[in-house]
């Protein structure tokens, strides 16, 4: 056995190879990979093999589009069968909101390059013969799509990884991993030791024990999951798509003239609680027949034929499910070089393909391709450390794995869970909450007549209507909103301001006082960070950044900072809490409570203060995410309740109301802020984001100059454009075409309503040739085109009360 490898993979089933395989595609050959078992004798043997290519995510979707490219090629490359099938993909309606989903998955498919088109009852049954009519509204069919045997194109992509020069290890248990100064340094296995710099956690449902080893949580759960073999039946023909009707929670395809029958029952079984049996290898769990009968009558009601059909077996195997429902890649920040590929929530061999080129993107130029953040390690909190709130979390997104995926849907178990020392007070007042990063925030206020409760639907959303009156009192007098969520950081240190520079694209060497809005940019100029930065003093500096963001800023500045301890970083981020104070009465609430000079003066834009306000001691950024005048109010914790109360007071005469996070969102708009991982992301640069204002290419070298210097010098290529809509409220929330007339140019990154300008908008990057205010062009929300135009941001302007649009 080699005693040394560049990098260990830790997993031979099909995302394990797939990895190993890209690898060597790019050049590295200096690749093991291990496996207690056999290959694919983990979740991949028995997985039922269909390959759908569209999720909500452009990106993913790009990343499952490339896995059908790999596997239509892989097995004349290397001579392996795979048995690839590009049967297609049908999708059956059985109600009215149902239709209206796959109506919006239509139009969303072709805005990602996918050819899905909406079908009858009858041409969906011309598809698929044995199916009964009887119930279906209609169907979505993608031609591209189709089913592929796990095991044979794990084989083919072993086969690919080997002639690169891989080395595979089977029967080889990892007993553990060695760090070195933070980073990989050994991988330990029964049967020898393996130096390494880079270790690939692609160990399925073991990749939480294998995370356990260097101190990494992986938030998943193996649920059970079951589906049945039938001997042929008649009218059941090779070539027949794959089918799917969600709201009788099953799926079928075609298996040698009999049918493979699975489905996501709402009660799911949760398996292996208290570890997984040491010589579960290639194994399968009991058959649960009782389990499987409400499915079972389901199916029948679509495919009768199947209540005869002989069962050849009912096949019983545990998936790993995530606690958000999304996937796991990427770089552990605990843990420099250990690399996750996991949970993949049923969506394993159709993912695999794209996970393997990403994966191997992310190792060797340290950064995938596509922007991926959604599928980050980096997005998950510390909460998704606790055992029982995976297995709350994993069980719910099972569970809604065939559910309709509502509009603003919040998911509803584990809550509440962290909380902000406002949250009961202001649930009394009609809070109704929604969850980030585990935080409960309130997103809108319901008045006394209004039942405080998100009511899911297609068209506008039932909290719309107060929305448009928090956002109106923003402009017109003052409200207070809870921010207490904020990430905060502190950065100290005789090497501060200079670590700062290096990091950031504006400039830090600023009077102690300044507020700084900045970048952080990676060595391509995209940005990887978007926050503020307040100068406490020479060597102290205090960020906010967003709630879900927190994590992965962290592991960013970490990255960079000097070993020679002159820079400390610490999360102080449950230290404090924030209110904000914003609206044009805002100023005059606050004269209220403190004798500090807070005039325009003596507290202009962009800087900060401590003051006194009532008994509580306060840091307040003049500074908002409105794009009204007001003050971030952050506090020790401890006394934010009497902060609250001290305001709400002084308010009242002045018409103070709470406020929420969706009145924000339609706020923030109208002002042209932007949003990271939204309108901004490391797949673009600020000049591309419209942010030249925070880039200082004369304070001196920082990561990503040149990339902007030289980007500069060509000119762009493409914008992000503020577009309004030519219609009533209407509700755009991203991912959206924009269209000039059948040409899709460009996907809306962020939208909502404006309540002020009364128009939809929608934020998007287009070629910079359509960039010109006054552009007529095409949005398609709900499936429905609009007419929509280009505008100069931002629609509003808070200093003279210019509506612009």
């Amino acid at each position: 056995m080699k005693d040394q490898a560049r990098v260990v993979i830790i997993g031979g089933g099909i995302t394990g190879c797939s990895i190993a395989y890209h690898l060597t595609k790019m050049g590295w050959s200096d690749v093991v990979v291990v496996d207690k078992g056999e290959l694919t004798s983990g979740a991949t043997f028995h997985a039922a093999g269909l390959v759908g290519q569209l999720r909500a995510s452009v990106n993913i979707t790009k990343m499952l589009k490339y896995s059908v490219e790999l596997y239509s090629r892989l097995e004349e490359e290397t001579g392996q069968h795979t048995a690839w099938s590009p049967v297609g993909g049908l999708r059956i309606a059985s109600s009215k909101d149902r239709m209206e989903e796959l109506r919006r998955s239509a139009a969303m498919a072709k805005t990602f390059g996918l050819p899905m088109d909406l079908i009858s009852p009858k041409e969906a049954c011309d598809l698929f013969p044995v199916m009964a009519k009887k119930g279906i509204v209609g169907a979505a069919f993608l031609p591209t799509d189709g089913q592929i045997d796990p095991s044979d194109v794990t084989y083919a992509l072993a086969q690919g990884a080997r002639r690169g020069g891989a080395t595979i290890y089977t029967d080889t248990h990892v007993t553990g991993i060695r760090l070195k100064n933070g980073a990989i340094y050994e991988a330990v296995t029964e049967k020898g030791t393996i130096r390494t710099e880079i270790v690939v956690n692609a160990a399925g449902i073991w990749a939480s024990e294998i995370g356990k080893m260097v101190g990494v949580a992986i938030p998943l759960i193996p649920m059970e999951h079951q589906y049945i073999i039938t001997k042929p039946i008649t009218g059941v023909k090779k070539g027949m798509p794959t089918m799917r009707d969600p709201d009788l929670l099953v799926y079928f395809r075609e298996e040698v003239g009999g049918l493979i029958m699975g489905g996501y029952e709402h009660n799911p079984v949760p398996w292996a609680l208290d570890g997984i049996p040491r010589d579960f290898t290639k194994k399968l769990l009991k058959s649960n027949f009782e389990h499987f009968e409400p499915l079972s009558l389901l199916a029948m009601r679509r495919v009768p034929s199947i209540g005869h059909a002989e069962i050849i077996t009912l096949l019983n195997g545990p998936e790993a499910f995530t606690s958000d429902g999304d996937f796991i890649m990427g770089e552990a920040p605990e843990v420099k070089n250990f690399f996750v590929a996991a949970g993949f929530c049923a969506h394993g061999i159709a993912a695999a393909g794209g996970v393997g080129k990403m994966m191997a993107e992310w190792i060797i130029e340290g950064e995938p391709s596509l922007d991926l953040w959604r599928l980050d390690i980096r997005r998950l909190g510390p909460h998704h450390r606790s055992r029982t709130y995976t297995i709350h979390r994993a069980t719910e997104v099972y569970a809604h794995h065939y559910s309709i995926s509502w509009p603003y849907e919040e998911m509803v178990s584990s809550r509440p869970l962290r909380t902000s020392p406002l949250y009961l007070r202001l649930k009394k007042m009609g809070g109704v909450f929604g969850e980030k990063y585990g935080w409960e925030r309130p997103n809108w206020f319901a008045p006394k007549e209004v039942a405080p409760k998100d009511r899911l639907a297609w068209g506008l959303p039932n909290w719309f209507k107060q929305v448009g009156i928090e956002h109106e009192m923003v402009r017109t007098k003052a409200v207070l909103i809870d921010q207490t969520s904020f990430g905060k950081i502190e950065i100290k240190g005789p090497g501060a301001l200079r670590f700062l520079q290096k990091i950031t694209d504006n400039q830090m060497d600023k009077p102690v006082g300044s507020t700084i809005y900045t970048q952080m940019l990676n060595e391509k100029g995209g940005i990887e960070c978007d926050l503020t930065v307040n100068r406490i003093n020479d060597d102290h500096f205090y960020l906010v950044t967003g709630t879900a963001f927190i994590k992965h800023d962290l592991h960013w500045i970490g990255k960079y900072l000097p070993e020679d301890g002159s820079v400390s970083v610490r999360d102080v981020t449950s230290s404090r809490a924030c209110i904000t104070l914003c609206g044009p009465e805002s100023r005059t609430i606050l004269k209220q409570l403190t004798k500090d000079d807070i005039s325009n003066v003596g507290f202009p834009y962009m800087t900060w203060k401590e003051i006194v306000m009532g008994n509580a001691p306060v840091l307040a950024i003049r500074i908002t995410y409105v794009g009204e005048l007001g003050w971030e109010l952050h506090t020790p914790t401890e006394y934010a309740l009497h902060l609250y109360d001290a305001l709400w007071e002084a308010g009242k005469p002045f018409g103070l109301i709470n406020a929420g996070y969706r009145c924000i969102d339609s706020l923030r708009l109208e002002k042209g802020y932007r949003y990271w991982s939204g309108d901004i992301s490391p797949e673009y640069t600020p000049f591309e984001a419209g942010l030249d204002f925070c880039v200082k290419l004369d304070k001196g070298d920082f990561i990503g100059r040149q990339a902007l210097i030289g980007q500069k010098e060509r000119g762009l290529a493409r914008k992000l454009c503020c577009l309004t809509i030519d219609s009533g409220p209407l509700m755009p929330v991203g991912k959206e075409a924009i269209l000039d007339g059948e040409k899709v140019i460009g996907l809306v990154t962020t939208g909502g309503y404006g309540h002020t300008i009364k128009k939809p908008i929608a934020y998007g990057y287009l070629p910079i040739e359509y960039s010109k205010p006054g552009t007529r062009l095409q949005i398609e929300v709900a499936a429905t085109r609009y007419e929509a135009t280009g505008e100069k941001d931002p629609l509003y302007d808070p200093e003279n009360k210019k509506v612009k649009g």
